[in-house]
């Protein structure tokens, strides 16, 4: 019978957001794959807490982790645990897990702290509807090009970065978006340094001109306005287009969706109200 592979939250910064589950779990399984096991041991010390433990990082990934998964399928079972934070979320378990459910083991979350939530639940930046990116790519033709993609972005955009990296990804943000545009950048969440400015992308690249980024950062950044053109449709344009479009030869449901792309309204609104018009 197949064991169980539990993905397990670890504090993103201070250990006392370590949760009771996340403790007790530890302490049940047969064994932990961690991301650095030197990191995990540390808070297994905190713990008192005495496991076996395999290393399971980006380097590895293949080997390791079909290891882990063949000793669960003979009925240990895996804590995935990473260095902070919630396991598979911009991090080398999203392989492990994938793999695991296609095998048909058992996974179980064990949830806590997430750097990308916790950060957008304090950025002062709408919280309704957000996209997560993780790491902007290291290569800058590829991290323009993505960056050209998200320009029309509404929802609120959540990125990673590491310190020796910051001015230049906020230079290119900025030239991306637009140096007005807000950004609330969280530095070193939850540990003693912590810090939460909300500002613009310019103010931040003359900030960090003269002050020398340290620690890990979330940057929390708006997402685009709507444009004029869209502020201005009403549901009365919005069922004429579709009934144009249905005119021309489109058939209704068709031209219902493409009406509701242009307008925002719902596809169903303008759908119902042009069967009501006819």
């Amino acid at each position: 019978m197949n064991g169980t592979l539990y993905i397990v939250a670890t504090p993103i910064g201070n250990l006392g957001d370590l949760t009771p589950r996340a403790a007790q779990t530890f302490e049940d399984v047969d064994f932990i794959a961690a991301e650095d096991t030197r990191v995990t041991l540390k808070l297994l010390n905190h713990l008192g807490i005495k496991k076996p433990m395999v290393s399971y990082y980006e380097h590895n990934l293949k080997e390791k982790g079909q290891q882990i998964l063949q000793r669960i399928q003979q009925g240990e079972s895996c804590a995935l645990c990473s260095d902070a934070g919630m396991p598979a979320i911009s991090d080398p378990g999203e392989l492990i897990v994938t793999d695991a459910l296609a095998q048909g083991i058992r996974v179980v979350p064990i949830p806590a702290a997430s750097a990308a939530v916790t950060a957008l639940a304090v950025s002062g930046q709408p919280t309704g509807r957000f996209v997560f990116e993780g790491f902007l790519a290291v290569n800058r033709r590829s991290r323009m090009e993505r960056l050209e993609e998200m320009k029309s972005e509404q929802r609120t955009m959540i990125f990673y970065e590491a310190p020796h990296k910051l001015r230049t990804t906020l230079a290119d943000l900025a030239s991306a978006f637009g140096g007005d545009r807000s950004i609330t950048l969280c530095r070193e969440l939850t540990k003693l340094h912590e810090t939460i400015t909300k500002t613009t992308l310019q103010q931040a690249i003359e900030w960090y001109e003269e002050n020398q980024p340290r620690g890990e950062y979330v940057l929390v950044v708006a997402g685009a306005s709507p444009t004029q053109e869209e502020q201005q449709w009403t549901l009365e344009q919005a069922v004429e287009l579709a009934q144009s479009l249905a005119a021309g030869g489109q058939k209704l449901t068709a031209a219902a969706k493409e009406a509701a792309a242009a307008s925002g309204f719902s596809k169903s609104e303008i759908y119902k109200c042009v069967l009501e018009q006819q």
